[in-house]
């Protein structure tokens, strides 16, 4: 019996499948330094044998059986490389993607774990097992995940949610995340850190500091102009009454636009657009904690300090370039 089972469908991500394959092929060499268990893991599909990802690069892989008796590996769903809702709903409507849905849904019915990064995560909910939870998402997908699954708390801004029997993780580089995090569970921390250390992956919490708020609403610029407006009236932020009424729109119907657009509330997405800011002084410029601090609009360091570890899950020094080397 294997420990993990790794379902592709035809068109995935390439490097959401190779960083799965990459950390369990690290763990298994690092577990006997750590006296760990090494991983075991089969990579499987709908039909099997070559499937083609994206780009032109294929793996082999084994049929996917109908039922598997006693099966407890944790099943993971690798990234599909969709950048859009229309693009998840039409992957979905495909074959594959129904039968890989079916097998998931009884693998989860049978007590059995299931995991799943960026568009990956859509595949749990056509399985119906998202409903109650909470998840997470690539954050550019997450108003659609949201939209389809009303019963489903997603957390956009987080890089792992773990909830029960369900583990799912943001855009498609947060895969590194879910398998350290799967390692964790199954083999131990020492494990997990170790690989993290070989293969030089800083763990991150929080998907919040890549976001793009005006890249949530595709198709509608309302978001793009809102931001925009707002960052150029920095450290003046302007009132969601002040920008509603420029909007030419009731404050409620502009909080419905932006919950739509976004997931956020109006109040959430003005936040989100300070952090951003400041994180873009912080990272090209010498000014000072208490300098940027006051260019997005707030009075001291200290309140900077607490929204950048709320949003981003990290300090503000975390953002600083590292410290340019000398080239003789």
């Amino acid at each position: 019996m294997h420990d993990f089972t790794i379902l592709a469908l035809e068109g995935a991500y390439p490097t959401s499948v190779a960083a799965t394959l990459g950390i369990l092929v690290a763990a298994r060499n690092i577990a006997p330094r750590v006296g760990a268990p090494a991983p075991t893991w089969k990579l499987v599909s709908v039909e099997g044998g070559t499937l083609a990802l994206q780009d032109g690069i294929s793996v082999g892989t084994t049929k996917l059986p109908q039922r598997i008796a006693g099966d407890r590996s944790i099943w993971i769903v690798p990234g599909l490389g969709l950048n859009s809702p229309r693009a998840v709903r039409e992957r979905f409507e495909q074959d594959d993607a129904k039968a890989a849905v079916a097998a998931v849904r009884r693998h989860a019915r049978a007590g059995g774990s299931v995991a799943a990064s960026c568009s990956g995560v859509f595949l749990l909910r056509a399985a119906g097992l998202l409903h109650g939870r909470r998840a997470t998402t690539a954050w550019w997908l997450a108003p659609e995940l949201q939209r389809l699954e009303p019963g489903c708390r997603v957390d956009a801004d987080r890089m792992v949610c773990a909830d029960g029997p369900v583990v799912t993780a943001g855009a498609a580089f947060a895969q590194t995340d879910l398998m350290l995090h799967l390692l964790r569970t199954l083999s131990g921390k020492a494990l997990a850190d170790a690989v993290s250390r070989v293969l030089i992956i800083d763990g991150r919490q929080a998907q919040a500091p890549f976001i793009v708020p005006e890249a949530f609403a595709i198709g509608d610029d309302l978001i793009g102009r809102l931001a925009k407006r707002v960052e150029s009236a920095l450290p003046d932020l302007p009132s969601v009454g002040d920008l509603a009424q420029e909007f030419c729109m009731s404050e409620r119907t502009l909080a419905r636009h932006v919950k739509r657009a976004t997931g956020k509330s109006t109040l959430a997405l003005l936040q989100s657009i300070r952090q951003r800011r400041a994180r873009a002084l912080l990272e090209s410029s010498r000014l000072t904690v208490e300098q940027v601090a006051a260019a997005v609009g707030y009075q001291d360091a200290t309140a900077l300090r607490r929204l950048m570890r709320r949003v981003a899950g990290a300090n503000p020094s975390r953002f600083r370039p590292a410290a340019a080397t000398a080239v003789p």
